[in-house]
């Protein structure tokens, strides 16, 4: 099957947080022409100030655009975003046969496989696309993205994959495989943070100078990209959320069950997951997910 698409394909993004208004103001700044839904009101406002077309629902965003990128935090969001609440008519009311829908979220593989499945049904063509790397790469589209999906699909829209995403791995047709693959690097990912968190926290606690440690740390063999993105704010006491606690504590949580479904043991990544759990009860949710150093460093028994 083939899903011809115009050189600068129509796009609708619905998620306009930190991940998603980097994204559409790259592909804005690309010539493509946006239409943007977020439920908050002033995430709405900030696409409109920006230039971008807003719609009032999933539904009035699919009935306009090409294809269609998803980049809420959970499965639950993108369930709303697709079916609709009474309030608000979801993207399925609006969509037409062949239409793309992206999944950029980080999810459970099996909640990709139930929305590729219930959306088919409907004619619509899903591909799992989660992404990684943060706002500001991108804002500039040097993120990477995980894409599985029809071949036939990704080939129609690979101009605009590439001005998303430098960094594209394909992982086959198969459905819930990006999902897997996103979920195995955040694991990772928390990993490293946490470590780097005690290890940096151990340093002050020891009467150095957080910069000096930093600095030691970001030229040896401790070094992470993590580690010098997230610490590197923290000890600038900026937690401005780019990547707010919640999102990396559920990417956690959902990376840590999917290795249980194959037996595969993560014990780091179970301490690290409660450590991301704690700074969450300590009220820290609303903070970037370098606020993990926080909890070392007013934890006594760190």
């Amino acid at each position: 099957m083939e899903y011809p698409l115009a050189p600068l394909p129509r796009v609708g993004l619905i998620g306009f947080g930190a991940m998603g208004s980097a994204m559409a103001r790259n592909l804005q700044a690309r010539g493509y022409a946006l239409t943007v839904r977020d439920i908050r009101q002033e995430a709405q406002q900030q696409a409109a100030d920006a230039g971008m077309a807003v719609a009032l629902s999933p539904a009035t965003l699919a009935a306009n655009v090409d294809l269609v990128a998803i980049v809420v935090v959970n499965a639950a969001q993108i369930a709303e975003v697709l079916y609709g609440t009474p309030d608000c008519p979801g993207l399925l009311e609006g969509s037409r046969p062949g239409q793309m829908v992206l999944l950029c979220s980080t999810i459970a593989p099996e909640d990709a496989i139930g929305f590729a499945a219930r959306l088919s049904e409907s004619g619509l063509v899903v591909i799992d696309a989660p992404v990684s790397g943060g706002p500001a790469r991108a804002l500039s589209g040097e993120m990477s993205m995980m894409l599985a999906g029809p071949q036939a699909a990704l080939d129609s829209m690979a101009a605009l994959l590439g001005d998303l995403a430098q960094s594209r791995f394909h992982l086959g047709h198969q459905v819930g495989d990006a999902a897997k693959a996103k979920l195995v690097n955040n694991l990772l990912a928390g990993i490293n943070l946490a470590a780097g968190a005690e290890a940096l926290a151990l340093g002050i606690r020891l009467g150095l100078e957080p910069q000096k440690i930093f600095h030691i740390i970001s030229a040896s063999s401790g070094n992470s990209w993590i580690f010098q993105d997230r610490m590197g704010r923290a000890i600038q006491h900026d937690f401005a959320p780019r990547a707010a606690v919640p999102v990396l504590t559920k990417d956690l949580g959902l990376a840590v069950a999917l290795a249980a479904t194959v037996q595969a043991a993560t014990p780091l990544g179970c301490v690290a997951h409660a450590q991301f759990q704690e700074t969450l009860a300590s009220g820290w949710a609303a903070l970037d997910d370098a606020a993990i150093l926080k909890t070392y460093l007013h934890n006594n028994k760190a």
